[in-house]
């Protein structure tokens, strides 16, 4: 006999496929988070982040209007075909003639019988048929002086270009600042974070040491309550800080380009360098260096020739002109001519349109005067207040170390005070409350340490990967 087969049930194999399918679940490795560093972070940046495509695209328009205000010295070639069919004595007759196709017959000869004839009126001159004329035309036009209009174009669109080149430096700049400020972000929020659980830690240890204590008879029941109170309010704050990291990683997502549901970390922590130097020597830096003055700088260069451009229209014009013509009575390239000209226009009276808008112009070029001299102003403020920011911020860091290290020192005191019952459990929650403060403050220390040192390199235009 053969073996008896087992047999399973459907709704048995249903339940083993379901249970496979959970322990896979359970098992299978979570997808894991890319991590970049802060070059790998600027370069993604750089090359994928929305703000530098659109200063790419301005500068891609400066060199447009670049090769347009060029294009304007050479010759303009143009060709073109046109018909015509009429009746009208006069342009059938020169038609006829363009055509080189007019004859005796069409002054009305025929009807010429001797001077007793001439006050005759010619029908075959003044009623003419209907004449069909197909012209076909090839025009050269070459302005030899435009009063300065085309040089000041082609300065102007230089200067655009250059304007268009420091923006995108400057663009950049922001963009590696932003992105440091994200990704310094995310490491600031981590370290409140550990300090937030390990005070988290410390106050349930706590908790619990003083509900033993209260079930002995030894504290009070408030106590336990303001150690549940502390707790609490510990929880909120590590809930903050982890609140801060998926806002820093979020903001970093959206600088790099990256959608926010891409799994996404962080390398190691990075610290700009100090910027050495006096005040004045990085005022003057800044001046010289800042992309967004070199910028103004070359828009108001661009101000200047657009006043150039404006009084063209004060001075005459001149140019050439070279054509050549085919006409015929069907399509094609019958009787050709040429013709060669010159013009000359000057315009003597025009409303003062022409002066208007030389003074709009003007009047254009000194509003951005004005105000590159307000944001210089503003640039050299920047520096000041970033470079004492700074020197501020180090000499607080290194404070606020020590005070960690004294809030440590005070909190195990008050702790052993507290359980030899000489200290109140308020003086204990208040200890560690400073505790929990220093070591938070030097971490906030170090985060404004790094985007002060960046915040000032940005202001002398200095903040590249290569310069951190």
């Amino acid at each position: 006999m053969h073996p008896r087969q087992p047999r399973y049930s459907v709704s048995r194999v249903g339940a083993l496929l379901l249970t496979a399918a959970l322990f896979w679940l359970v098992h299978a490795p979570a997808a894991r988070a890319e991590t970049l560093d802060f070059e790998q972070c600027v370069a993604t940046a750089l090359r994928q982040n929305p703000d530098l495509s659109v200063s790419r695209a301005q500068l891609d328009q400066a060199r447009a209007g670049l090769r347009q205000a060029q294009g304007s010295r050479l010759p303009k070639l143009t060709a073109s075909v046109n018909s015509v069919r009429t009746d009208d004595a006069l342009n059938a007759f020169g038609l006829k003639l363009s055509q080189r196709k007019a004859t005796f017959n069409d002054f009305g000869i025929g009807q010429f019988a001797g001077p007793s004839s001439l006050g005759i009126a010619p029908d075959g001159l003044n009623h003419p048929g209907s004449v069909n004329n197909f012209n076909t035309r090839l025009e050269a036009q070459l302005p030899i002086y435009t009063g300065g209009m085309i040089e000041g174009s082609i300065e102007q669109a230089h200067a655009y270009i250059k304007a268009a080149q420091n923006g995108d430096v400057a663009a950049r700049q922001r963009v590696i600042f932003n992105v440091l400020q994200a990704y310094q972000g995310v490491h600031a929020a981590r370290a409140f974070i550990g300090v937030a659980k390990q005070a988290e830690a410390a106050t349930a240890a706590m908790v619990k040491t003083i509900d033993n204590l209260v079930k002995e008879g030894v504290v009070v029941k408030s106590d336990l309550l303001s150690a549940q109170v502390r707790l609490q309010n510990v929880r909120i704050q590590v809930m903050q800080a982890n609140n801060a990291e998926v806002a820093a990683l979020d903001q970093l997502h959206i600088l790099l380009g990256i959608p926010l549901s891409q799994a996404l970390d962080v390398g190691a922590p990075v610290m700009p360098t100090a910027v050495s130097g006096s005040a004045a020597d990085l005022r003057a830096l800044a001046l010289a260096d800042n992309p967004g003055l070199k910028a103004m700088r070359d828009q108001l260069d661009a101000s200047e020739a657009s006043v150039k451009v404006a009084k063209a229209g004060l001075y005459p014009q001149v140019g050439l002109m070279l054509r050549r013509d085919w006409n015929d009575s069907n399509v094609g390239l019958g009787a050709s001519s040429y013709t060669v000209g010159a013009s000359l226009s000057w315009t003597v009276f025009d409303g003062k349109v022409t002066h208007s808008a030389v003074d709009r112009a003007m009047a254009g070029h000194a509003e951005l005067q004005a105000r590159l001299l307000q944001v210089e102003n503003g640039v050299a403020l920047q520096v000041d207040e970033a470079r004492r920011k700074a020197e501020e911020a180090e000499f607080r860091l290194d404070a606020l170390r020590l005070a960690v290290t004294s809030a440590d020192a005070a909190t195990d005191l008050v702790k052993k005070r507290y359980a030899n019952g000489v200290a109140t459990i308020v003086e204990l929650l208040a200890a560690e409350a400073q505790q929990d403060k220093a070591r938070a403050d030097v971490v906030a220390a170090q985060y404004e340490l790094a985007m002060q040192r960046a915040g000032l390199k940005l202001a002398i235009g200095k903040l590249e990967p290569n310069q951190l």
